[in-house]
C-alpha cells in the first residue's frame, strides 16, 4: 500500500529506521494526471519485489504518495517538509520538468533523487539520477530515420509552454540542420490548452511535411483529435517523443493515423524483458490493471534504480551514492542498464500507432 504524504507529515525524525521511505512524485491532476494511475502501480510493484527479495540495506520500501501534478511550488515545499521532518529517505517518481526544476534545489543534496521522465537532458543538481530518455537519444535518431526513410525533412513544432518543449525544440533545430531540414513553424501553448483551431491552422499553411509534437497528456489527446478532425492526417506525419498507450487509448483509433513515437519501453515490446515485466504487471494487478506504458514503468525503474544505487554505497549518504554510481549495470524491463554520468544507459526504440496499440519498428541507432 502507498501512502498518502499527508498521513506521515507528523511523523517523528526519529521514527524507527525498519523502513526506506520513498516519496514517489507522480501527477494527480492536470494533463499529465492520466499518466498517475499507471505510475503509482509500476512502483508499487518494484516496492513489492525489492521487499520480497529481503529489502534493500535490511529495510523495507515504503512510497509515500506526493501528488506532482501541484504547481512546482506547492511540491517543492511538500518534498522539502518531508525531508526536513525526517518522514523520507529519498524522492523518486515522474514529473514533468518544470516541478523537476522547483524540487531538485529544495532537496539540495540531502537525500537521493530520482528523476524518471524523459527530459531535455542537463541536469547537474546533487544527488539527482535520471532514468528518462533524452533528446540525443530518442529525438536525433528519430528525426535521422524520417529523413533518411521517408525523406521527411520539413517540420513544424507543437508544445506546451514550458522548459522541456521549448528545450527538446531547440535541440531539433540543431539536429534537423544537420540532415538540411528545417522548421517551418513554432508554437507553444498553456499547459490545459482545449482549443486548437488556431494552432491547427498554422500548422496547415506553414508548408510542412510532419509536425513534432511536444504537448503533455490530454493535451496530446485533445491536438490528436482536432488533427484528425481537420482532416491534417490524411497528409502529415505526428512524431511525438512523449506519447505512450494511456493518450493513445484516449484518442481513439480514428485518430492514431500516421502518429509515431520512440521511447524505451512499450507494452508491446517484443523482448524477454519487456515480456517478463509485462506478465508481472498483470498478474499483480489484474486485468482491468492501468494501461502499462513507459512512463508507468519509468516508475518502476526509479525505484529499482535507487535500490540499486543504494545497495552498491551500502549507505543512504548522498555523497558515497555519487562515488560509486559510476558504471552501475543491472537488468531491468528495458533490458541491460547502466548508470552514465548519472543518467540510465539504454535502447530506444521507434515505434508507430496501430489503432490503439503501438507496433515498435526498430531499435534506433
Amino acid at each position: 500500500m502507498i501512502e498518502k504524504a499527508s498521513v506521515r507529515l507528523g511523523a517523528p525524525a526519529s521514527r524507527a529506521r525498519d523502513a526506506l521511505d520513498v516519496a514517489l512524485v507522480i501527477p494527480l491532476q492536470g494533463p499529465a494526471g492520466i499518466f498517475g494511475p499507471s505510475c503509482e502501480c509500476c512502483a508499487q510493484l518494484a516496492a513489492e519485489e525489492v521487499n520480497a527479495a529481503s529489502g534493500v540495506l535490511g529495510r523495507e520500501v515504503r512510497l509515500v504518495l506526493v501528488d506532482g501534478g501541484a504547481p512546482p511550488e506547492e511540491v517543492a515545499a511538500e518534498v522539502d517538509a518531508l525531508i526536513s521532518g525526517g518522514v523520507v529517505d529519498a524522492v523518486a517518481g515522474w514529473h514533468i520538468s518544470a516541478v523537476r526544476e522547483v524540487v531538485a534545489p529544495r532537496i539540495d543534496g540531502r537525500v537521493p533523487y530520482v528523476y524518471t521522465a524523459l527530459y531535455e537532458g542537463g541536469e547537474r543538481s546533487p544527488g539527482v539520477f535520471l532514468t528518462g530518455e533524452t533528446p540525443n537519444r530518442q529525438l536525433r535518431p528519430a528525426l535521422r530515420w524520417f529523413a533518411s526513410e521517408l525523406d521527411i525533412r520539413r517540420w513544424t513544432i507543437v508544445g506546451d509552454d514550458y522548459v522541456w518543449p521549448r528545450s527538446s525544440a531547440r535541440a531539433a533545430h540543431r539536429y534537423l540542420r544537420e540532415l538540411g531540414g528545417e522548421v517551418c513553424d513554432e508554437m507553444y501553448v498553456p499547459l490545459g490548452t482545449q482549443d486548437f483551431g488556431p494552432v491547427l491552422a498554422r500548422v496547415a499553411a506553414s508548408g510542412c511535411e510532419a509536425v513534432l509534437m511536444l504537448l503533455i497528456g490530454q493535451d496530446a489527446v485533445l491536438f490528436n483529435r482536432a488533427f484528425t478532425a481537420a482532416g491534417l492526417d490524411r497528409d502529415l506525419i505526428r512524431f511525438s517523443s512523449l506519447i505512450e498507450e494511456n493518450v493513445l487509448l484516449a484518442t481513439g483509433p480514428e485518430n492514431t493515423r500516421g502518429l509515431m513515437t520512440s521511447a524505451g519501453y512499450f507494452e508491446d515490446l517484443p523482448t524477454a524483458s519487456g515480456l517478463d515485466f509485462a506478465a508481472a504487471y498483470f498478474r499483480r494487478f489484474g486485468p482491468g490493471a492501468p494501461v502499462l506504458n513507459s512512463l508507468g514503468e519509468s516508475c518502476y525503474e526509479g525505484v529499482r534504480m535507487l535500490t540499486e544505487l543504494l545497495r552498491r554505497a551500502g549507505d543512504t549518504d548522498v555523497r558515497r551514492i555519487q562515488a560509486t554510481a559510476e558504471g552501475l549495470e543491472y537488468e531491468s524491463p528495458r533490458g541491460t542498464v547502466q548508470i552514465r554520468d548519472r543518467h540510465l544507459e539504454q535502447r530506444v526504440f521507434l515505434a508507430a500507432a496501430d489503432g490503439l496499440r503501438w507496433d515498435v519498428l526498430q531499435q534506433l541507432p
